[in-house]
């Protein structure tokens, strides 16, 4: 993670609902800083900035210098909070952090050549399992996103955590097994097309079974006529 966020803050005297009523009322965002072994520090941050930032798709896997007052804190945001109507930022949770942190952060994951995918060429639908996955790190280290290579995929095939490539000492959280993080699906027509030809054989079996056990039956029936006479 080569980036840094600066954002700057202001320190706020008092926390609880109140107060942080009386920010947003100022025009600021009220968040607080924890962590570290250290007492939580409660601050307010410019909401542009902080939009601006949110709208980058890299607020959670970017570490951020908080500047406040001159003092750089080194902090990773970890929670936002947004109003349910707005959908603008009305808290944010900051976790102290130094180079050496290990973390575990959610990364998205962006699905490269789809054009050329043989599979969905060939009609098929890209089954996403995982869009983000859980890994762990240092905080100085996190990636942006990991990217999956779509172009070998075909029909049936699936994409595993093995076919993406992590940057040193980047581990996932899932260690016991190989999962899935996507498939390629056979469009629904042709699963559907499958389907009614398998139940159409079954069909087909049945009435042939049905119709030679018919035949049988009537074959027993005229040799017994044929004894009682």
């Amino acid at each position: 993670m080569a980036d840094v966020i600066t954002l700057s803050a202001q320190p706020r005297d008092r926390v609880g609902k109140g107060a942080a009523r009386a920010v947003r009322r100022a025009g600021l965002v009220p968040a607080v800083v924890y962590g570290g072994k250290e007492t939580p520090l409660p601050v307010a941050i410019e909401p542009l900035a902080l939009r601006r930032h949110l709208e980058t798709g890299a607020f959670f896997t970017t570490m951020i210098e908080l500047d406040l007052a001159g003092k750089p804190h080194k902090v990773l945001a970890r929670d936002v909070q947004f109003h349910p109507v707005t959908d603008r930022p009305e808290h944010v949770d900051f976790l102290r952090v130094s180079a050496d942190t290990l973390i575990t952060v959610d990364v998205p994951v962006i699905f490269d050549n789809e054009e050329t995918c043989p599979g969905i060429k060939r009609g098929g639908v890209l089954n996403i399992v995982r869009h983000a996955i859980e890994l762990e790190c240092r905080a100085d280290a996190i990636p942006h996103a990991l990217h999956a290579d779509l172009s070998t995929l075909d029909i049936g095939d699936s994409l595993h955590i093995s076919h993406i490539q992590l940057p040193a000492g980047v581990t996932p959280t899932i260690t016991d097994r190989d999962f899935t993080v996507a498939t390629v699906a056979a469009p629904t027509v042709v699963r559907d097309e499958a389907l009614q030809a398998a139940a159409a054989a079954q069909a087909a079996e049945a009435e042939a079974a049905a119709a030679a056990e018919s035949a049988a039956e009537g074959g027993e029936a005229k040799e017994g006529e044929k004894s009682e006479k």
